[in-house]
């Protein structure tokens, strides 16, 4: 045990994402600092991609390289373009890290970007991309580039490697550590000796006594365990410790205690407690008895040490997530495939946060609901959130939001776009949601008004059964008004979609693909991408195998990481030849194309016809949207400016006012009896969004009645109230 304080790094292994920083370490500095553990963070993955797609990086990966017989066509083309990729690979860069128009069109023009193989899809995607803009085009042609060296790297460099993840192969359902222990007793690869160059600068600039591995994938493994490895072979005074997803769902029943040759901990779960638990033990404070969901050697032997007496963090108490110390000029900006919701996730700077700790719903079946990250729910509070958004802004220059949870709770949603458009700040956001009925158009509208772009959510197995059995707690009806709520409010819909879902029948697929594809001849979702059906450990169909009638061959037994399960399904169909037809499916329907196709043309084997009309989507779509008498009312704009008039008929004259409403964009007015309009500038002014008492429907049918205004039902009816509600009237 040490006597000093730690000086702590926190570290993201290469790769996750190239366009903007993986944000758990940013949370952990985040929290760091609000008990004043000083600490710096880096993202090896950006450096290392910097660096080797740079002149300095490229003119050593075809340095001495000579072309073999054994490498494909392509490989050989690439290199003997060298000396052009050579030329351009810094204008590339430096287009990527902040696009410019004019660049773009010098990259668009053809004549500056040598071509391979992956150029050969511009003519099948230029009808997908559509009259892409400009700036869009030219970060497609430069990413395409970047995945043509891709692909020579991974042939003759370093069969590991990925765009976006690294030796992912071999991290992904490791139940045996042989493969990985395998692989860090070889040489370090050209890539692994950027990532050790770039991990020196930064242990030699910070002096760390620990490193923190963020490890959210299984393609950040064995980057991490090489930077432990090297660690302890040049300066294992270092204590390295691992947390993040992987070890959270891989390495909760872990026995191969040999990654302990290149690491010193394991946490698991929320890693805030943990770490500081750790910080405490390094420098003296407490025993390992105090340490929290922590794997390590303790006198020779795999031991997990859990003080079941620690709390963990409250939301309110985790700090500001900080993004200081992460160079975000050198992320890159790619577009990588023709999906809207993918460009998202490729393309852009985003800041991540989380409404709330978990999952509010938590019984899909599916999902890995007895994991804490998604069984322990805790909601944060709005104005906080929005307090971190503009510290985080301040701290960035950046006004884009991505919330990560799993599904974004409506209510807070709610409650974040009202707190948005209080404070009058421009941001730009988009999260993950269950298609709940509260999302009513009103919602959606006020959402989208606040700055939300985009949803994803889980539309799963489009079948009313596996719904059930999935536990989703949605049916398609509800699933098609809510997706059309979003959708005609201006925000992009994504639907994640599952097949192989145990006992799924050939016909139940089929049958989804054809909800599927009504939903996108409706212009009901605009996006979609369908995975296949895993079971993990975690989930109640990995716990409760019998109950779903499906029989688990494999996984269970595992000496190193224990998650993902072989199953056989004897009820339900052979699910794997379904994949590569429902992909080719909605790609094409996700451009508006091939929707009259017969569903059995997708596939290369005969499929049965889908049971459903071809009317079923149309038929589920209501108009109607239920308001109570509790429904919250809210007012969007200014009050309006008043002018009182006489309006004389048959020699009588009646007090009447015109109601002028000044819109940003527009102007409308309104005449009403006067008695009625100064009733409506009263009730307003209570309805505004600078109020923060709440106005229920209930509340304007008392006053309503208290100015003897006459039958509410009839008002509520009026073309007036229809008319309010079409400039800004909202009803939540």
């Amino acid at each position: 045990m040490k006597d000093i304080e730690p000086k702590v790094l926190l570290v993201t292994p290469p790769l996750t994402q190239l366009n903007t920083p993986y944000p758990a370490t940013c949370y952990l500095k985040g929290y760091l600092n609000t008990i004043g553990v000083a600490c710096n963070q880096v993202d090896l993955g950006i450096e290392v991609i910097n660096h080797l797609f740079s002149y300095e990086g490229l003119s050593k990966l075809f340095e001495g390289k000579q072309v073999q017989k054994d490498w494909s066509e392509n490989s050989q083309r690439i290199f003997h373009l060298k000396k052009f990729y050579l030329a351009s690979i810094p204008k590339v860069m430096d287009f990527l890290h902040e696009p410019k128009v004019e660049m773009a069109h010098v990259i668009c023009s053809g004549n500056v970007l040598p071509e391979a193989s992956r150029f050969e899809q511009l003519e099948e995607l230029e009808w997908a991309f559509g009259n892409m803009g400009l700036l869009d085009k030219a970060k497609h042609f430069c990413t395409l580039y970047l995945e043509d060296i891709c692909d020579f790297i991974t042939e003759v460099i370093d069969p590991h490697f990925g765009f976006s993840r690294y030796a992912e192969r071999l991290g992904r359902s490791a139940s045996s550590f042989d493969s990985i222990d395998e692989a860090l007793n070889l040489p370090l690869s050209y890539v692994e000796e950027i990532l050790i160059k770039e991990l020196s600068k930064a242990v030699n600039q910070h002096q760390p006594t620990l490193i923190s591995l963020s490890v959210p994938f299984p393609g950040n493994l064995m980057g991490a365990l090489r930077i432990g490895q090297w660690i302890k072979q040049n300066q294992p005074e270092i204590t390295v410790s691992m947390g993040g997803g992987y070890p959270n769902t891989e390495l909760r029943a872990l026995k191969d205690d040999r990654i302990f040759q290149y690491l010193d901990f394991i946490t698991l779960d929320d890693g805030e407690t943990p770490l500081k638990r750790l910080i405490e033990y390094l420098s003296g404070q407490c025993d390992s008895n105090k340490l929290v969901r922590t794997w390590m050697i303790e006198n020779g032997e795999l031991v997990y040490l859990n003080d079941n007496s620690a709390q963990d963090v409250p939301q309110e108490k985790l700090g500001t997530p900080d993004y200081s110390d992460l160079p975000l000029h050198k992320y890159l900006s790619v577009i990588e495939v023709a999906n809207p919701m993918f460009r998202l996730w490729s393309d852009g700077k985003w800041m991540k946060l989380t409404l709330a700790h978990g999952c509010y719903w938590g019984k899909c079946t599916f999902c890995d609901g007895s994991l804490d990250y998604i069984g322990r729910y805790e909601p944060s509070h709005v104005k906080m959130i929005v307090d971190r958004m503009q510290a985080m802004m301040l701290q960035t220059g950046m006004n884009g939001f991505h919330f990560v949870d799993e599904a974004a709770p409506p209510a807070l949603l709610k409650e974040l776009a009202l707190e948005i458009l209080r404070r009058q700040i421009r941001v730009v956001w988009w999260t993950n949601v269950r298609f709940e009925k509260s999302f009513t158009p009103d919602v959606c509208r006020l959402l989208k008004l606040s700055g939300c772009i985009a949803v994803s959510g889980g539309i799963e197995v489009a079948s009313e059964r596996i719904l059930k059995l999935i536990n989703k707690g949605v049916d398609i009806a509800q699933v098609s008004n809510v997706s059309l709520n979003f959708t005609q409010a201006g925000i992009m819909v994504h639907a994640y979609l599952m097949y192989g879902f145990p006992t799924q029948t050939e016909q139940e697929t089929i049958d989804s693909l054809e909800v599927v594809r009504q939903l996108f001849e409706l212009n009901i979702i605009d996006s979609g991408f369908w995975h296949q059906f895993a079971m993990t450990a975690h989930s109640d169909v990995g716990l409760q195998p019998d109950k779903y009638k499906v029989k688990i061959t494999k996984g269970l037994d595992g000496e190193f990481a224990n998650n993902d399960l072989y199953h056989q399904d004897p009820l339900g169909a052979d699910h794997s030849k379904f994949g590569e037809g429902l992909k080719k499916a909605i790609f094409n329907f996700m451009h508006g194309v091939c929707l009259d196709y017969h569903l059995s043309e997708w596939f290369e084997f005969k499929a049965p016809q889908t049971s459903l009309p071809p009317n079923y989507i149309e038929k589920c779509l209501s108009d109607s949207v239920i308001v109570s008498e509790r429904s919250s009312l809210v007012w969007l704009h200014e009050i309006p400016l008043v002018r009182h008039y006489e309006k004389r008929k048959k020699g009588s004259a009646l007090s009447m006012a015109e109601l002028t409403f000044v819109l940003p964009q527009e102007q409308y007015a309104l005449n009403l009896k006067a008695n009625l309009a100064d009733w409506l500038l009263l009730v307003l002014s209570e309805m505004s969004l600078a109020k923060l008492e709440r106005y229920s429907l209930n509340d304007l049918h008392m006053s309503f009645e208290a100015h003897e205004l006459g039958d509410f039902d009839v008002f509520w009816q009026s073309n007036t109230c229809t008319q309010l509600r079409e400039i800004g009237l909202l009803i939540l």
